[in-house]
């Protein structure tokens, strides 16, 4: 099994390059929205190992929602360059590829940054801007990109199968139409038409990091549980106080920042979205978020690992990154659907979840003991969203038109194929797949 890592890098602007920049980023797509994956700056498509990437400012239209909330001094943030990316394998085996065969487009785009000089070791740099995540999530751990295109490539090749030889099915059974399915699909791997490999062994030091992750948390949660329990009351009162005063911020979004980010969505069935925000002023706050993007990070790294974030199967890849010193935070994932469709699976089947991280934000709509209302005020949930939302200036998917789903289907059907035998129940199961 190849388990997948997360790649976030990100460094402020040279405010007088940020015009060159965005004419960089913008030659690196066919149209808004749509990557040229072979574009000369970088060539998403010959990176096997990646999953998702993308380049993105980061210009964080609620600066002044410190001020207008609280009374306090706007921060003026530098526009920040971030790239994004989701990979099998290694964070660091996949910087050392970029810096291989991808060097020269991204030292000019990384030129425009402060702190990148026509001699800086581009590998070094990027690990050394690397935004480890406070939270993560990856759809289906263990499922490599060749994978994805090998399962759709024989779900193509045996669904032509059946179609093309009807009536060599016609009065089987589930038991003789899985065998000569089989070996269709063994005869086309011999002939080189079909590819089949077997997966990577999980390395062991990955194996070993996630045995001791798993049962560390609970370990220092038991220790620090007599202070956590005499803290409980004081933290109910600070956070009860704080909810009663917080105020909200959620108009209608501007109408020409929904258009910017409407011409960037619904041209594929998976969508990207990146939202920043800052955190609420104080300490109380900030350790609030900290704690509890910790435990949604132990849940998302072991117990949400086979197509669901609790209930929500359309999401493949998501994380949470403090930028600033924990003063912003920056929630980046790719979906399936639309934005709105997106947000109702949220609202309706994990909104606690929303408001266990997003009601640490300036001007989230008001919740009631942390999780209660909150996100279920859908309207106003949905305007602090778009509102907080970013334009993402280029973004690839290396699995164009397969949805979360699609992608459990063609491996449950390459599992059948794999599998010499399955009972009359599973049989059943398996064809209905087709």
């Amino acid at each position: 099994m190849m388990p997948q890592s997360n790649v976030f890098v990100a460094a402020p602007l040279k405010a007088e390059r940020e015009a060159e920049l965005r004419n960089l980023l913008a030659s690196m797509n066919l149209a808004p929205g749509q990557v040229d994956p072979n574009n000369s700056l970088f060539p998403f498509s010959h990176f096997d190992r990646l999953h998702f990437a993308r380049f993105l400012i980061l210009q964080d239209g609620t600066l002044d929602d410190i001020h207008d909330a609280y009374g306090l001094p706007r921060q003026n943030y530098p526009l920040t360059l971030a790239f994004i990316a989701d990979v099998d394998g290694d964070a660091d085996d996949f910087r050392k590829d970029l810096a291989t065969r991808a060097c020269g487009g991204l030292r000019r785009i990384f030129a425009c940054c402060e702190s990148f000089t026509p001699d800086s070791d581009l590998e070094r740099w990027l690990k050394d801007h690397e935004q480890p995540p406070a939270a993560s999530y990856v759809n289906w751990v263990g499922r490599s990109v060749q994978q994805i295109h090998e399962d759709d490539s024989l779900r193509i090749a045996l669904e032509t199968y059946l179609q093309n030889n009807e009536t060599l099915f016609v009065g089987k059974s589930s038991q003789e139409i899985h065998k000569l399915l089989r070996e269709f699909a063994r005869v086309e791997n011999l002939a080189g038409r079909l590819k089949l490999t077997d997966d990577e062994s999980m390395p062991i030091l990955w194996w070993l990091r996630k045995v001791i992750h798993f049962f560390a948390v609970p370990l220092v949660l038991l220790a620090l549980s007599p202070l956590l329990l005499l803290y409980l009351p004081i933290f109910i009162y600070q956070l009860r106080s704080r909810e009663k005063r917080d105020p909200e911020i959620a108009p209608r979004p501007n109408a020409s920042h929904e258009a910017e980010l409407a011409q960037l969505e619904d041209i594929y069935v998976t969508n990207q979205f990146s939202a920043m925000g800052s955190i609420k002023p104080g300490l109380f706050r900030r350790w609030t978020l900290i704690f509890l993007l910790w435990l949604v990070n132990y849940a998302a790294r072991h117990f949400f690992v086979r197509g669901h974030l609790a209930r929500v199967p359309t999401i493949h890849f998501a994380r949470w990154v403090f930028l600033n010193d924990k003063r912003r935070m920056i929630f980046a994932s790719n979906y399936d659907g639309s934005l709105d469709s997106y947000m109702d699976d949220f609202i309706n089947k994990v909104g606690w979840g929303l408001n266990l991280a997003f009601s640490n934000g300036i001007g989230y709509p008001a919740t009631n003991w942390l999780v209660l209302d909150g996100s279920k005020d859908e309207q106003k949930f949905k305007y602090f969203l778009r509102r907080h939302q970013m334009p993402t200036q280029v973004w690839y998917d290396a699995h164009t038109g397969l949805s979360a789903f699609d992608l459990k289907r063609n491996m449950l059907i390459r599992r059948g194929i794999d599998c010499s035998f399955m009972s009359y129940a599973d049989l059943q199961e398996w064809i209905a797949l087709f």
